[in-house]
């Protein structure tokens, strides 16, 4: 009888293990942020906590990447899904003690292609990008939820976006794609389009989207004009692309530049 229950006890604690290293009484993680917003080329700070549970566990590794929610074609349709853009392993493998707390500070590095999340203080609708964290388990990994942030524009890029709001254009939508948009310096798997209405003085034109693809030092501004269908033809599509320096962009009058190159794009094309 003490034979065996020797042998019950030590099962028991070998199931517990097991459970553990699959998550069910083992480790539970918290990520929080200390500061949720950011620009791209920034960096987000913040810790992760990770409390132990019933039994001693020996963890692989620990990392925080980024996220987006990214449109993708499936078949005929789009799909939302969560893409992952970014991820930061934070050291080694390391032992954590049942019930100890165990915290490991990072920063997160926002790559320069980040998608703007949030304009003149107010979040885009549409956009999701946050932290993700894993921690990595024999036999098993365990994702926290997303720690959402708030990516406000570059300089240049808020020049840009004030401009479009000068001339009387309206925010309507914004959207991640997945693909390429080519010519330009992307480097990520998707692009950002944010989407205006166009003001009633440029009465051809229906809507403008508008991409930001940015490096450390430039910024491609890709520009989607839509023509509105008229009675006896269909809608179509005009590009623009420029580039505009992080560090000298005030040097232009951007909505002057953008009013200009609309009607003389509509006018050619009899928009306007």
């Amino acid at each position: 009888m003490r034979t065996d229950a020797v042998r019950q006890g030590r099962t028991g604690m070998g199931f517990r293990k097991l459970l553990a290293s699959l998550g069910a009484g083992g480790a539970s993680v918290e990520t929080v942020l200390f500061e949720e917003n950011v620009v791209p080329g920034g960096v987000v700070q913040g810790e992760v906590r990770i409390q132990g549970g019933s039994v001693p566990q020996s963890i692989q590794g620990l990392s925080v990447g980024l996220q987006a929610r990214v449109e993708v074609e499936h078949g005929d349709e789009e799909v939302r899904r969560d893409v992952e853009f970014h991820r930061t392993q934070l050291g080694g493998a390391f032992d954590v003690q049942a019930g100890a707390v165990h915290t490991v500070p990072f920063g997160l590095v926002v790559p320069w292609e980040t998608p703007v999340t949030a304009f003149l203080g107010h979040p885009l609708p549409g956009m999701s990008v946050g932290v993700t964290t894993e921690l990595a388990i024999a036999r098993a990994v365990d994702s926290s939820d997303l720690d959402p942030v708030q990516v406000h524009p570059l300089p240049a890029q808020q020049a840009i976006l004030s401009a479009f709001e000068r001339l009387g254009f309206r925010f309507k939508s914004a959207d991640l794609e997945q693909g390429q948009i080519h010519g330009t310096r992307q480097q990520l798997p998707f692009y950002q389009e944010i989407e205006f209405s166009a003001p009633s003085q440029y009465h051809g034109l229906s809507e403008v989207e508008l991409s930001f693809v940015a490096d450390d030092q430039e910024m491609d501004v890709v520009l989607e004009m839509d023509k509105k269908p008229g009675l006896f033809s269909e809608g179509s599509d005009t590009y623009r692309s420029f580039t505009v320096g992080l560090e000298d962009f005030e040097a232009t009058d951007w909505a002057g530049y953008l009013n200009h190159w609309l009607a003389e794009v509509g006018g050619r094309r009899n928009w306007l």
